[in-house]
């Protein structure tokens, strides 16, 4: 079935042929570049193929009408491009002489492949980013890109690094995959622990990038953490950090219809309604906690997971128990370090022992990791934002005016920027 559009493509029709071309290729990104990919290992050239077919559907299905079928007509267009670059002069001059891989690069390859019949592979393809082939600094930021289609901009947000640094960390992974020729297949289950780690890390970006992404972009991503994280947790049931992993993505996604009210506000944790809350995925969440305590082996996600545990068992109207998430987060610091436990850490202290001390933990940033650590923490959104607030409270009103100016410029979040904009003018 086809709907029929004008035929210059602009107005209503053509804004649902550009909808549906994005929606196509936000759900079905990282499965076709997984069918793709999987003819010979080039995970750059099934991107570019894939780039090819979508701006091709953003010329057409404005003026012929979207397919039924978006995700097969996608694999068609992009399909076709790959066997154009096999029958190439350089694809010819390049192509490995190996028997396996010939038939592989045969015209016919992906003739007979239905999207709709296969099962999602995304899962292969990411076990395929974690091969030890890849460098171990690539491979989550690979499965994030390359999976789960988020930006360099995106990714380099999360790992706090500049965008074109990780541009290249990339471009570079997937050049080291074709050249390594790693397959394109489920590793046997010998290898999967040595591979789960970093699975759960991009897993674990999903939901960063999901979470900080929400409100700018409601529907860049779909909610794949939290899919992800529960497809893991029955892969590997009596791996902690699995269940570990899936408890927190749980609990955080249980609040977020609380994170804004009724007139699409920003509200900070400690002042949502506890009613709001998805009690439901409370309740999962709580059932992964219970059955990774039970393995004896405490690790960074769970942690996570208690911590968001604790903010989810406050009653409307009550502060949190401050001094077990204390606890819970000195001892993150201790097996986990990272920017965004320290400064969770610093605004605990500051509940338990005043702004002083949540301050000189924030002055600590960046000390230990040396001056990459410091730049990072220099461009920490967070870090600027729980200092103004820690300065504020100290009465220090022009410190915490710049921190909040800071912030702000660091913030792309609308409700949180108004928010902060908000605390800003408040100060005088």
């Amino acid at each position: 079935m086809v709907r029929e559009v004008d035929g210059d493509g602009h107005g209503a029709v053509g804004r649902d042929a550009y909808d549906a071309a994005a929606a196509a290729a936000r759900d079905g990104y990282g499965r076709l570049v997984a069918l793709l990919a999987a003819a010979d290992g080039d995970l750059q050239a099934a991107e570019d193929a894939l780039g090819d077919a979508l701006e091709r559907a953003l010329r057409t299905w404005p003026r012929s009408g979207v397919p039924g079928r978006p995700d097969a007509w996608l694999l068609t267009v992009a399909r076709n491009r790959q066997r154009d670059r096999w029958k190439s002069a350089e694809a010819r001059r390049t192509a490995p002489l190996v028997p396996h891989l010939a038939e592989r690069h045969a015209p016919a390859h992906l003739d007979d492949v239905d999207p709709d019949a296969i099962g999602d592979r995304r899962l292969e393809l990411m076990l395929v980013c974690a091969h030890p082939a890849v460098a171990p600094a690539a491979r989550t930021p690979l499965m994030l890109n390359t999976v789960l289609g988020c930006t360099a901009e995106q990714v380099a947000a999360a790992f706090t690094v500049p965008a074109a640094t990780m541009a290249t960390r990339l471009v570079r992974a997937k050049r080291r995959v074709q050249a390594m020729r790693v397959p394109f297949e489920l590793p046997d289950r010998s290898h999967l622990p040595g591979r789960m780690a970093d699975v759960l890390e991009a897993v674990y970006g999903a939901y960063v990038i999901e979470w900080s992404t929400a409100a700018v972009e409601p529907r860049r991503l779909p909610p794949e953490a939290l899919r992800l994280a529960e497809i893991l947790a029955q892969l590997a049931p009596r791996d902690p950090e699995a269940r570990g992993l899936a408890a927190l993505v749980l609990l955080s996604s249980a609040r977020a219809g609380a994170r804004s009210d009724d007139a699409g506000r920003f509200v900070p944790l400690a002042e949502q309604d506890p009613a709001r809350w998805d009690a439901a995925r409370i309740a999962r969440a709580h059932e992964h906690l219970r059955a990774a305590h039970a393995r004896g082996s405490l690790g960074r996600f769970q942690l996570e997971a208690a911590v968001q545990a604790v903010h989810c068992a406050r009653r409307a109207g009550e502060p949190p128990d401050w001094a077990t998430l204390r606890r819970l987060h000195e001892a993150l610091s201790r097996v986990a370090p990272s920017l965004g436990g320290t400064v969770a850490l610093a605004a605990v202290v500051a509940e338990t022992d005043g702004p002083e001390a949540g301050l000189a933990v924030l002055d600590g940033m960046g000390g230990t990791a040396g001056s990459s650590g410091a730049v990072a923490a220099a461009r920490y959104q967070p870090a600027w934002a729980t200092r103004a607030e820690l300065l504020a409270r100290l009465g220090r009103a022009d410190a915490a005016g710049a921190a909040y100016d800071r912030a702000v410029s660091l913030t792309h979040d609308p409700a949180q920027r108004a928010y902060l904009v908000a605390r800003r003018a408040a100060l005088s």
